[in-house]
């Protein structure tokens, strides 16, 4: 292979050019604290509102109600821990589902053994949310809904529009992770009457280690870390510049002409299911056939290691992922794949492929053949 095939874009994705080009002269020129008084901090603070104002043009919402972090898991932690301690006097019950990134699951066990009830959501075969057992499962001590607004393995989109109406009825704050949608479909949390959203810098083509909240009204969630006030006060801490600022332009390009790049997207996604599942026996795909990301592609091949197959084509040069990239390093079977009813053979095999702006049908072509060898083989 003369070249890389990069087909995990869920895992990362690279940055672009011009958001390395707009980060670099605040390594440089403009170094300045932007809570300094005189010209070199002003600069730096005036690029970080530039940054906060672009953000939310791309959601349509105010600039003061987005909020940098570092990312989804601070984000996530932030909602949960901060809704959980200023809301106890009202109820301790939270509802999530069964497919969320650990991220929000291992936040909500912390939150198990501090006293809050948590209710976990099933899901159907194809990654929905029983939108019924959502209506049964709100009760007078319930203060927050947090539903990811697609799924990071399988690509299902929940339908937030519903979620919202019935947690707006219902007087519940509502949270969702939109680490994989924010950047690669339109998001608005006004549309679904969203409290919060999450979501990351590098999962759209921006800097790692950074990412913002989106928090409609501040006084309903307490400050993350307390210190010299940054943030309005609710996340202290001397601001990651460079970060925001490419934050802020990946933000601005990501969802720049965005219905031209979907409809790209999932013609070479549903390009790639059809050779797999029609070429391939026995494979199964994972997720909503419709209501799923553009660029996700997750199939099983029962009885075949998926692990296996992942570094099979690592060899040729093509990077897939067996699981998802945030939670490697376990031996047991997605709790995702689980959840949709998925038994161990088809659980242990399977492989998750997600496509970006720059794959090609020919890149496609190489992946289904050599997928096609490497599940013969194993």
């Amino acid at each position: 292979m003369d070249r890389m095939i990069y087909l995990d874009h869920a895992a990362t994705t690279r940055p672009f050019p011009e958001t390395v080009e707009a980060m670099l002269p605040f390594y440089g020129k403009y170094y300045g604290n932007a809570s300094s008084g005189y010209e070199l901090g002003e600069d730096s603070k005036e690029a970080m509102e530039e940054a906060r104002q672009k953000i939310a043009d791309t959601m349509g919402v105010p600039k003061d109600t987005i909020y940098f972090t570092s990312g989804g898991t601070e984000s996530n932690n932030w909602v949960l821990r901060q809704a959980g301690e200023k809301w106890r006097h009202k109820g301790s019950h939270i509802i999530t589902t069964r497919i969320e990134h650990p991220a929000v699951l291992k936040t909500c066990g912390d939150l198990e053994k501090q006293g809050m009830e948590v209710t976990y959501l099933d899901v159907d075969r194809q990654g929905m949310v029983n939108l019924a057992q959502l209506r049964r499962s709100i009760t007078r001590k319930t203060i927050l809904v947090s539903i990811m607004y697609a799924n990071n393995e399988i690509g299902t989109i929940q339908p937030l529009r519903e979620i919202g109406r019935i947690t707006s009825r219902a007087g519940v704050l509502l949270h969702t992770d939109a680490v994989q949608a924010y950047g690669h479909i339109p998001v608005y949390p006004g549309a679904f009457h969203g409290d919060f959203l999450t979501a990351s810098g590098h999962k759209f083509n921006g800097p790692k280690g950074t990412g913002f909240l989106y928090i409609r009204d501040k006084n309903t969630l307490d400050p993350w870390q307390t210190g010299g006030g940054q943030e309005k006060g609710m996340r202290s801490g001397t601001e990651n510049i460079p970060g925001i600022v490419g934050l802020g332009t990946s933000a601005e390009i990501s969802c720049r002409n965005m219905q031209e790049k979907i409809t790209r997207l999932c013609r070479l996604r549903d390009y790639m299911i059809r050779r797999i599942l029609g070429e391939i026996p026995g494979s199964i795909l994972n997720g909503h056939p419709l209501r799923r990301l553009p660029g996700n592609v997750n199939v099983s091949f029962p009885g075949v290691d998926g692990a296996a197959v992942a570094a099979m084509l690592d060899l040729e040069g093509i990077c897939v992922s067996s699981a998802s990239a945030c939670s490697t390093g376990s031996s047991r079977p997605s709790h995702v794949l689980k959840a949709i009813g998925r038994d161990d053979r088809a659980a242990y095999g399977a492989v998750r492929m997600t496509l970006g702006e720059e794959n090609t049908k020919e890149e496609i072509d190489i992946t289904v053949e050599k997928l096609k060898k490497a599940v013969s083989y194993l």
